[in-house]
């Protein structure tokens, strides 16, 4: 699987593609995305005019959402810094900012494990009334020591998360965190986190508010679900998300037996490795239950293999 297409929402406004000869039509309404493009970048423009031309505009400080697409060198690994500057530069600017997407790429622009990210750590810092951070690639990505007053949502989407990422999310501090959804991804890719790096967010104890944990697109998808049923976190949480990962019988079975599952509103597990017998299981429980896209196994050397949704 790849992502192939970009986001036509956020922050809940339809999304449209930032024209600099236009500019803002309409602020408050649409979250733009800014893209450098192939034609742009043909004839000499570079990310940052793009930017300028955006944040000079008159209408910048009624601006509530904004998506970052791909800017020259992305798919080089490389450039997220200068993206990162000029937001600092303009945050007082950007007064009305409360959704950001750093990283709306497609696999045509950029393998997700090609795209360079940075320190994103300052955005928190400048930006404190932002709602919602959603991050697409993880390499060189930081987040650093995170206290946050008003975040609700963050999303990090990666063909492979690092331990150290994930050890900066469970130890910042997000009292208003409701949405938690960390792609994991594959080793081969840089995804080193393990079942003892995420353990601390199944313990109910880190954000208080939470209500969606997506613990998505991992190679280990059986040993979080095993985590889970036994964790406190399902006393907490409306909905939990295995998807895009490698679940299998062994860890939905785990689910199955534990009680406090009925708790939740939905359980999602779409793209997985479950037999027909466990769908069926799962899809007469008394929640809502997401088992679509069934996946096989490949053989490989004799050994079954199972693989993550989104890799490279």
């Amino acid at each position: 699987m790849t992502i192939d297409s970009h986001v036509d929402e956020f922050g809940g406004l339809p999304v449209r593609e930032f024209d600099p000869e236009t500019g803002i039509q309409d602020a408050s309404g649409v979250a733009y995305r800014l893209t450098l493009g192939y034609e742009r970048e043909q004839q000499g423009m570079k990310f940052s005019d793009l930017l300028e031309k955006y944040l000079s505009h008159p209408q910048i400080g009624n601006v509530t959402a904004l998506v970052i697409g791909c800017w020259d060198g992305a798919y080089e690994g490389s450039g997220a810094e200068t993206v990162v500057d000029q937001l600092l530069d303009s945050s007082d600017l950007l007064t009305g900012l409360r959704h950001l997407f750093f990283g709306d790429i497609t696999f045509e622009e950029s393998e997700i494990s090609w795209i360079g990210q940075a320190d994103l750590s300052p955005l928190l810092r400048s930006f404190p009334q932002l709602e919602e951070l959603r991050i697409r690639g993880a390499n060189d990505l930081s987040l650093g020591r995170v206290n946050h007053e008003h975040l609700k949502t963050l999303i990090i989407e990666a063909g492979g998360l690092g331990a150290d990422v994930v050890q900066e999310v469970t130890a910042a501090v997000l009292p208003e965190l409701e949405h938690l959804e960390l792609w994991l991804g594959t080793d081969e890719y840089g995804g080193d986190a393990s079942i003892a790096d995420v353990e601390p967010l199944l313990t109910g104890a880190l954000f208080p508010k939470l209500k969606y944990l997506g613990l998505r697109n991992s190679i280990f998808s059986d040993e979080i679900a095993k985590a889970i049923a036994a964790a406190p976190i399902l006393n907490q949480v409306e909905v939990v998300d295995l998807s895009l990962g490698t679940l299998s019988d062994e860890g939905a079975q785990a689910l199955l037996d534990c009680n406090r599952l009925n708790q939740l509103k939905k359980l999602d597990l779409h793209f997985h490795y479950l037999s027909d017998e466990m769908c069926k299981k799962l899809s007469e429980l008394e929640i809502e239950v997401d088992v679509d896209d069934q996946q096989e196994p490949d053989e490989y050397d004799g050994e079954m293999e199972r693989y993550c949704a989104v890799s490279e």
